[in-house]
């Protein structure tokens, strides 16, 4: 039964993390990220920083395409599906079958196999990844009170994308000791299956039926709820004006993080030469302005309101992208990763509180996939459209303009679209 049908005063992460439920949700959640951060810092490597392979704007535009579009396909299916089947099972058997593609794909790094044949395999992979994170946020109000739910989710998602970034640290570290040709880069990547089972295992802990759906509004036939998905999901935000505003934010804040990681990717392989380790260091600085974010947001939107702190988080994020990406110095672009993570991390605690809080349980899922295939449909979008005009080394100061002026076309939209509503 869940516990979020009663109403309790505001706890601290402590109080929170003594509710079993909400623990095991939580440990299932690191599992899986952490292998999901491994697995696509090992890939990344093996493609971008593998002595063995060349990597110019197109080929790593490709390859965040492979890493960041798999929800744009299979979106409408997980979000019909998580409000159908049985959440617990989903997570189970999602994890066990990543797990074992992660081998797949490993398997094929070592043969040396093309890009494209890696890209495929990341395409299917993390599409299950993004299949099983929707169900990991659809199901934590069966754990957690609603009136705590801002407090959990930001606990839960914060830590769950600084465990993610520590996954791809321990990619890294990985890479230097494994080797990082294919071999090397093959190994790294087969450890990620490490998380998907222990998160498997994770989520076999609850009972059937804990986690969700309590009630199916979903038609018999199966395909005809996979089709039903989005357009629902769709319905359901335009008809709820918090969460739609969020999605405009956000939607301006992955367009403008797609440019951000399209030219810090590029400029630190070939304008700075400081290679994976540069890259590596920006990777430590956004999960470090995550974890800042998860500790400041719920008393941020306590004291000045939701509108207001997306808005701000907005503003930060077009005045860092700008300020620190344009002298286009290592220290600078550091900086400038450090802040946008911060402002981001903010919009999308903001935004997961709001569907979580004003979306129904039985439609909750197809908001959620919905969310996730618009916003790697931008960010796919940006990296693709800027791959096409960067310059070979990333020192591109007109794409940086184009991210700050993303912010700037947000904000002006989440503006008009929440006028009237906190």
């Amino acid at each position: 039964m869940s516990t979020a049908r009663t109403h309790h005063p505001r706890v601290g992460a402590r109080s929170l993390l003594a509710v079993a439920g909400f623990r095991t949700l939580l440990y299932s959640r690191f599992a899986a990220q952490w292998g999901d951060g491994l697995f696509q810092a090992g890939l990344a490597g093996a493609v971008l920083f593998n002595p063995e392979r060349q990597a110019d704007p197109l080929a790593i535009a490709a390859g965040f395409t492979a890493l960041l579009l798999p929800y744009s396909i299979v979106g409408p299916f997980a979000g019909a599906l998580l409000d159908r089947w049985d959440r617990r099972r989903v997570l189970v058997v999602a994890n066990l079958v990543r797990a074992l593609l992660v081998v797949v794909s490993a398997t094929t790094v070592i043969s040396g196999a093309n890009g494209a044949t890696l890209f495929a395999m990341a395409l299917v992979v993390i599409g299950i990844s993004r299949f099983v994170n929707s169900g990991l946020s659809a199901s934590l109000p069966h754990v957690v009170p609603v009136r705590n739910l801002v407090e959990a989710n930001a606990l839960a998602t914060t830590l769950g994308a600084v465990i993610a970034v520590l996954g791809a640290g321990c990619a890294i570290g990985l890479r230097a000791v494994f080797g990082d040709d294919d071999l090397g880069s093959g190994l790294t990547t087969l450890v990620a299956c490490v998380g998907s089972v222990a998160a498997a295992w994770f989520a076999s802990r609850f009972q059937p039926g804990d986690l969700g759906p309590d009630q199916v509004d979903e038609p018999q036939q199966t395909m005809v709820a996979v089709a039903r998905g989005l357009f629902d999901g769709g319905r359901a935000a335009l008809r709820t004006p918090t969460v739609l505003a969020g999605f405009v934010a956000l939607l301006a804040h992955r367009a403008a993080f797609g440019i951000a990681l399209l030219l810090t990717v590029l400029l630190t392989r070939f304008y700075f030469g400081s290679g994976l380790g540069g890259l590596g260091q920006a990777i430590g600085l956004v999960g470090l302005g995550i974890l800042l974010a998860g500790l400041v947001t719920a008393r941020i939107v306590a004291r000045f309101g939701r509108r207001r702190s997306i808005a701000a988080a907005l503003a930060l994020g077009g005045v860092s992208i700008v300020g620190f990406g344009l002298p286009l110095t290592m220290p600078t672009t550091l900086a400038a990763a450090l802040l946008i993570s911060f402002a981001g991390q903010v919009v999308k605690l903001c935004v997961d509180a709001a569907v979580q809080r004003d979306i129904g349980d039985e439609v909750r899922g197809r908001v959620f996939a919905l969310y996730d295939t618009l916003f790697n449909v931008a960010q796919v979008v940006s990296v693709a459209l800027g791959a096409l005009v960067v310059a070979p080394d990333g020192a591109s100061p007109g794409l940086v303009l184009a991210a700050g002026g993303c912010y700037l076309v947000g904000l002006g939209g989440f503006a008009l679209v929440s006028r009237g509503h906190a």
